[in-house]
């Protein structure tokens, strides 16, 4: 494995700093704005047990809230929980004898709070309607059935979006491409995948459990150690490492494990179709690889288009990047600690 020093291969670590500048001038939150969830589950005919579960962060300006159809009334009042990182209402409406088969339903403003829903509509027959909305999509019509296709399409999108989304995962992923060239970068990418599948895979079929605001610390901590290896320049010091340095697929692997954790975290957040749950975590996993597969494409396709405006930079400007992901990283880790070590001591 090869450290980067020389000022000809600091192109990747340019573009990142010009994209951390811009995020740093924004939000320095990794995932803001989590998808929300629209439940309803016909309890009896024509009445429906209602979950609406939204991230605790509020783009301002906007009012992300259900819509359903007009002939739909309430039948009890709201119940409300407020957690750290997310709102969570439930009621009852009664649609009567036209239920909801053949309606149109939505979320508002999803186009404004450039955010996306999960709409999951159990009916009594034993029937299940997925669908993820966005801007562009807010609303669907109930269909009497909906397909395989259909289902693994939307955790398909929702896994993408959770990658490309994710700036912690990204930047984990930007660190590797840093830290490792030639032929050893695919198989540490595909190390680090392979790490983030098993993980990800248990913790969802709820095998493997694990506080969540620890793991979300932990990845943190994760992008801090990558960002200090890159500015690692002492060859005595490098040689005590030596052992990983020339495996650094055992290290991918090991934080894949970890990164998974956090995926789980994310695909718990709109949960899994009951019947259909090997498509959707299938689904969602070739998601989530594919995001990194094109993130990773984006990053090696600039550093070969720019890499002879770049080669001239003096040799310490490679450093500047570096320290930029690692500052926000532990940023993260501090912030996270907190709610980490609150967890800890309730448990």
């Amino acid at each position: 494995m090869k450290l980067v020093r020389r000022p000809g291969v600091a192109l990747a670590l340019w573009l990142a700093y010009a994209a951390l500048a811009a995020v740093l001038a924004s939000d320095t939150s990794a995932h803001p704005l989590a998808p929300s969830l629209l439940e309803l589950r016909e309890t009896d005919a024509g009445t429906f047990a209602v979950r609406w579960k939204t991230s605790a962060y509020r783009p301002t300006g906007s009012r992300i809230e259900p819509r359903l159809p007009e002939w739909c009334r309430s039948g009890s009042e709201e119940q409300v929980l407020d957690a750290d990182t997310y709102r969570e209402r439930r009621w009852v409406v009664v649609c009567g004898a036209r239920g909801l088969v053949g309606a149109q339903i939505g979320v508002s403003d999803l186009a404004a709070s450039r955010t996306v829903a999960l709409v999951r509509v159990a009916l009594a027959d034993g029937r299940l309607v997925r669908a993820l909305l966005d801007g562009e999509q807010p609303t669907l019509v109930v269909p009497e059935r909906e397909s395989r296709l259909a289902v693994a399409a939307s955790y398909l999108e929702l896994g993408v979006e959770h990658l490309l989304t994710g700036l912690d995962h990204l930047l984990f992923v930007l660190c590797l491409c840093l830290l490792v060239r030639g032929r050893a970068l695919l198989w540490t990418i595909t190390a680090f995948t392979a790490g983030h599948s098993i993980t990800l895979t248990l913790a969802t079929l709820g095998w493997v459990r694990f506080p969540q605001s620890v793991a979300e610390s932990a990845i943190a901590f994760s992008i801090v150690l990558l960002a200090a290896e890159i500015l690692r320049d002492d060859p005595a010091r490098a040689a005590a490492h030596d052992s990983w340095l020339r495996r650094p697929w055992t290290m991918a692997l090991a934080f894949g494990l970890l990164h998974g954790l956090g995926f789980a975290g994310a695909l718990s957040e709109v949960g899994l179709p009951q019947s259909e749950i090997p498509v959707a975590l299938l689904a969602f996993n070739v998601g989530i690889e594919l995001g990194q597969l094109a993130f990773v494409a984006a990053l090696l396709v600039l550093a070969w288009l720019l890499r002879p405006l770049l080669d001239d930079l003096p040799a310490r400007a490679v450093r500047l990047p570096a320290y930029a992901i690692g500052s926000l990283a532990a940023y993260w880790f501090f912030e996270r600690s907190g709610a980490a070590l609150s967890t800890l001591l309730r448990s």
